[in-house]
This record gives structure tokens, C-alpha cells and sequence, in this order.
């Protein structure tokens, strides 16, 4: 492990991972939500009609944590839940066409953020951190897996 905390990356995952947030939630207030409110209207526009379950799962948080962020989302009359037609316990979830503005300033955002966390690194290097970050994420996800099923 490093010595230097300049070089460390644990470290620096975390720094820039707290830039990122602060950046997102910045975004998130200037429209009266939250981060996680946002990254559920993205997320639903890329997978329309996922299940709260499946939300929860995705996100990795309690399906009540997942109930109140919609709740919330259905107050702004941003999303809507559907019954699931082969399952009537089941809410799908929808974005309404009020969600459209948002969902374009989350692209401006996102757009915006890239830009400027990725200026001055060749795209060779952007693609082999990516690769690097994703393999990361498998490790990590497994080491919990085998955790908890021990």
C-alpha cells in the first residue's frame, strides 16, 4: 500500500467520489430533490417500467428507503406506479412527461460533470479506468456475496 496520500487510490476513489457528490447534490437541491431522487429519474428513463424490488435491489438499499423516494417522486407527480399486469402486488414504475426538464438537466449535469473531471486525460486512459473501475466493482460485489452467504 502506498505511503504517499497524494498517489493513494483508496484515497483518491474517495476524494473524487466527494466531488462528485457534492456536485450532484448541488444539482439535486437547485430543483427541490434530492441525489438519490435524481439518479432514480435517470435510472427509470434508461430501464421504464422496472419494479420498486428491482429499484431497491439496483441501488442496494431498502425497498421502504425505495417506497419513500417514490412517494416523494409521485408527490411531484414526476413518476407513477403501475400494477404489474401478471403480478398485482407488484408496482412498475413510470416517468411522466413532467419528468422530461429534469431528465434534461440531469444529461446537462452529467454532461458538464464529465467534461470537466475528464479534461486533459486521453480517452485511451479514460476507457482503461473504466475497465479498471468496473473489475473493481465486480471484486468488491463478490467479496460481500461470499460474506454473506458464509
Amino acid at each position: 500500500m502506498p505511503t504517499d496520500l497524494e498517489n493513494d487510490l483508496l484515497i483518491l476513489l474517495y476524494d473524487v467520489a466527494r466531488h462528485m457528490r457534492t456536485y450532484a447534490d448541488q444539482r439535486a437541491h437547485a430543483h427541490g430533490m434530492t441525489r438519490a431522487q435524481m439518479i432514480i429519474l435517470a435510472r427509470l428513463e434508461r430501464q421504464p417500467d422496472i419494479s420498486q424490488s428491482e429499484l431497491a435491489a439496483i441501488a442496494e438499499v431498502a425497498p421502504m428507503t425505495i417506497g419513500r423516494l417514490i412517494d416523494r417522486l409521485e408527490e411531484l407527480q414526476l413518476v407513477k406506479r403501475c400494477t404489474d399486469p401478471d403480478d398485482r402486488r407488484m408496482w412498475r414504475l413510470r416517468l411522466t412527461p413532467a419528468a422530461e426538464p429534469l431528465l434534461r438537466e440531469i444529461k446537462r449535469a452529467r454532461a458538464k460533470l464529465h467534461a470537466v473531471m475528464a479534461c486533459g486525460i486521453d480517452e485511451a486512459v479514460l476507457e482503461a479506468m473504466a475497465i479498471g473501475l468496473r473489475q473493481m466493482k465486480e471484486n468488491l460485489t463478490n467479496q460481500r456475496l461470499i460474506k454473506a452467504s458464509a
